[in-house]
């Protein structure tokens, strides 16, 4: 049974440290960025640059997989993201801004080639575990929920460094532990040679498939709307509400425990209920957030909404991941994938960019009234999909 589910197991310990760097930056990135940005309407900037750095290396991570196999994808991202703490407290050191960001981006591309450890997952077992597998994986973002803030948090005031070093020092740790795991554990898995024959259709053909533009759909809201809220919380909290940092770090660590701690039945209500139903619950639990921070929101608004956009995104994204690894041919996997991951990263380091912009310019308020857009765009498509399907 462990030999079966191996590469689960395997990537998801890798997943349970690397996944510590992305929370952390989401912490801290909009709190450094505001003190060492020329103004605060930089101060999520590299948060932005951390999606960007997600982006703009998909297509690079998915055509190195490709060619090499996903172990040395996954070994040459661990190991030069690796550097991004060390990067970061030189840049908290000299007080530069740029260089921070740069820090950001190594973050942001590392989670680019970790995004491919679920489909890693997915080729490992049989098509009728693939939802709950996903799910079990997802569950390495408890232990990045709790280890990343604490560690945020708890390094960031040690004596003879600057406030933050400490924690960004951490970072690389907890990278560098990741990359020790793949070294040593993870195999490529090779697939069935009968399953992949042929060539890959054009993409003008595999986007006629209604299930697929539902599965990116579902994906790209999930990301797009979740970092559009997420990336401003800390900065409206701390910066503009004059929330404790203890307080801003309960309510993302809640955020973030949100997002993962469904996983421990999520896959499973795939199975029960179906993706489609799945998807219709995450859409819902979305439009919740607006309702609940829109006003003047206090902590327990903050906690309320973040909760709600964790548990939404966590239905959209294993509903819309599981429905994607059915709407396309083996030999396709690699040139779908890549499609898929760069439309859902490069939206949402869209929104990411615009978000620090849109708080301090127009208010909290304004980043709810940017999430409808994205949100009334599901039901339509879930609605078509569902009706193609049956016909």
């Amino acid at each position: 049974m462990a030999g079966r589910y191996r590469t689960l197991i395997v990537l998801g310990i890798a997943q349970c440290f690397g996944q510590t760097a992305a929370p952390m930056m989401v912490l801290l990135g909009g709190i450094v960025g505001a003190k060492l940005a020329p103004d605060l309407s930089w101060a999520t900037l590299p948060l932005a640059v951390m999606v960007l750095g997600t982006a703009c290396t998909t297509v690079p991570a998915t055509m190195l997989m490709a060619r090499y196999g996903r172990k040395a994808g996954f070994l040459v991202a661990s190991g030069y993201s690796s550097t991004a703490g060390l990067v970061a407290a030189l840049a908290i050191y000299a007080g530069n801004f740029p260089l921070f960001c740069v820090a950001a981006f190594l973050v942001g591309s590392n989670t680019a080639f970790m995004q491919q450890f679920r489909f890693a997952v997915a080729e490992s077992v049989p098509a009728d575990q693939i939802a709950k597998c996903l799910s079990l994986l997802m569950l390495a973002g408890i232990f990045a929920a709790f280890v990343g803030p604490a560690i945020a948090s708890g390094f960031s005031q040690v004596a003879g460094l600057p406030q933050y070093v400490g924690s960004f020092l951490g970072m690389s740790l907890m990278i560098s532990c990741s990359f020790l795991v793949l070294l040593i554990f993870y195999k490529n898995v090779p697939l069935d040679e009968r399953e992949v024959f042929g060539d890959p259709r054009p993409y003008a053909r595999i986007l006629r498939e209604p299930n697929l533009l539902l599965a990116m759909g579902a994906a790209v809201v999930a990301w797009s709307v979740m970092s559009l809220v997420m990336t401003a919380t800390p900065v409206s909290m701390h910066e503009m509400d004059h929330h404790s940092l203890e307080d801003t770090a309960w309510v993302i660590q809640s955020h973030i425990l949100a997002m993962y701690v469904p996983s421990l039945f999520s896959g499973f209500l795939v199975s029960w209920f179906g993706v489609y139903r799945i998807i219709t619950v995450g859409t819902v639990l979305m439009m919740g957030v607006v309702f609940v921070a829109y006003g003047d929101p206090q902590l327990m608004h903050y906690w309320g909404a973040m909760v709600l956009l964790g548990i939404g995104w966590n239905f959209l994204f294993v509903g819309g991941t599981t429905l994607l690894t059915t709407s396309y041919r083996a030999v396709e996997r690699f040139k779908v994938q890549a499609l898929n991951d760069f439309l859902v990263f490069g939206l949402q380091a869209v929104g990411s960019l615009g978000s620090g912009v849109l708080l301090a310019l127009y208010g909290w308020n304004s980043i709810l009234w940017l999430c409808l857009p994205w949100l009334i765009m599901l039901p339509p498509l879930l609605w078509l999909t569902t009706r193609a399907v049956r016909q």
